[in-house]
């Protein structure tokens, strides 16, 4: 198997002398800072023929800086908020959050692909920032493959035909979804804590006390006291969070705060409790998507091109890299990242998560 390590040098030492400087978000006009405003609002003139969305928001601290325009596309049942940067005809990257965090987790990794010269796409999923359902009667679904629709809807809405693909947490299982049953849309593939398909009847059987503890908080979701639980306290439990799958990383409140608007969407709690409920039977999906569940069931083998990462201090619940290593057939790497780096790897590393798209763009 190829390793990303034998890639070219000058693309690390572009992307160290881009950090360095700083050029990146500079030649992009990436942030925004120092704005007073926190609430977005659309641009009378939506560029290349969407809707614009300009966000400022405070600055303090190291969370002063933010995406400086969201666009708004819909696709499929959403109206999806993105931001992008890099040039338009750039080979296309997405990178998809998860769960408490948002589009911010790759507030650093985007201008450094941009300057590299790719076109960076990075979109709130269901339920965060400004993505919308197009009707209120939509199911507030979040089974594990209509997320991955939801990246094949963006794909073609925006007409981009095959990207590579970067997530963490629920964002990493998503990207592993979309290789795993698209291919053909999936150039290559970063993902931090390796392969996250999930299996419901795999999910029903007791796991160890120290392992079932770790997830205390999906069985908190599985009770409505969990529900109005989280309703009334969906930021403090977010950092709650952040704080125990990044023990190391000393976030402060303006970074944190940046994110946590994004859970104000009005469908947040519903698509949260629906995600982790489903995952133990107790929320049934759309019986649509049954085929492309019992496909994932199957646990699917990955064959594009693939580089995992993990952090050295995650805090998360996770799988041990040796147990997935032989779910990817293709060119494939697995990198630990040094330096009390925890579940948000992106944002806490984000030259090292930079780095594996563009390697892994090259196996």
């Amino acid at each position: 198997m190829s390793s990303p390590k034998s890639q070219s040098v000058n693309r690390r030492d572009f992307i160290s002398a881009a950090a360095a400087t700083g050029a990146a978000a500079g030649a992009f006009a990436l942030f925004a800072h120092g704005a007073s405003a926190a609430q977005p609002r659309r641009s009378s003139a939506p560029p290349d023929g969407h809707d614009a969305v300009q966000v400022s928001q405070p600055a303090r601290g190291t969370g002063g800086a933010t995406f400086d325009v969201l666009r708004q596309v819909d696709a499929g049942v959403l109206d999806v908020g993105y931001a992008e940067a890099g040039p338009a005809d750039g080979r296309a990257v997405i990178l998809l959050h998860g769960w408490p965090y948002d589009i911010h987790s790759f507030i650093d990794v985007a201008p450094l692909l941009a300057a590299a010269g790719y076109r960076v796409i990075v979109p709130y999923l269901r339920g965060y920032g400004t993505t919308r359902f197009l009707s209120g009667d939509s199911f507030r679904n979040a089974q594990q493959s209509v997320l991955a629709l939801d990246v094949i809807a963006l794909m073609d809405a925006l007409d981009i035909k095959k990207v590579v693909l970067g997530g963490f947490d629920w964002g990493a299982r998503t990207v592993n979804i979309v290789a795993a049953l698209w291919p053909e849309r999936c150039k290559a593939l970063v993902a931090v804590s390796g392969y996250l398909i999930g299996n419901r009847e795999a999910n029903k059987m007791p796991l160890p006390p120290q392992a079932e503890w770790q997830w205390w908080y999906q069985y908190y979701f599985a009770t409505e006291r969990g529900r109005a639980g989280y309703e009334a306290n969906r930021r403090e439990f977010g950092r709650l969070i952040w704080q125990i799958a990044s023990p190391r990383w000393a976030f402060d409140d303006a970074t944190f705060d940046r994110s946590a608007a994004s859970f104000d969407n009005p469908d947040h709690v519903a698509i949260v409790i629906h995600n982790y409920r489903w995952r133990l039977s107790l929320a049934d999906g759309d019986p649509r998507h049954d085929d492309l569940e019992r496909r994932l069931a199957e646990a699917p083998v990955i064959t594009v091109p693939t580089i995992t990462l993990q952090g050295d201090a995650d805090g998360a619940p996770r799988p041990d890299p040796a147990a997935y290593a032989g779910k990817f057939s293709g060119p494939y790497a697995h990198r630990t990242i040094a330096g009390g780096v925890g579940h948000n790897l992106p944002q806490e590393a984000p030259r090292d998560f930079a780095q594996a798209i563009i390697d892994v763009d090259g196996l």
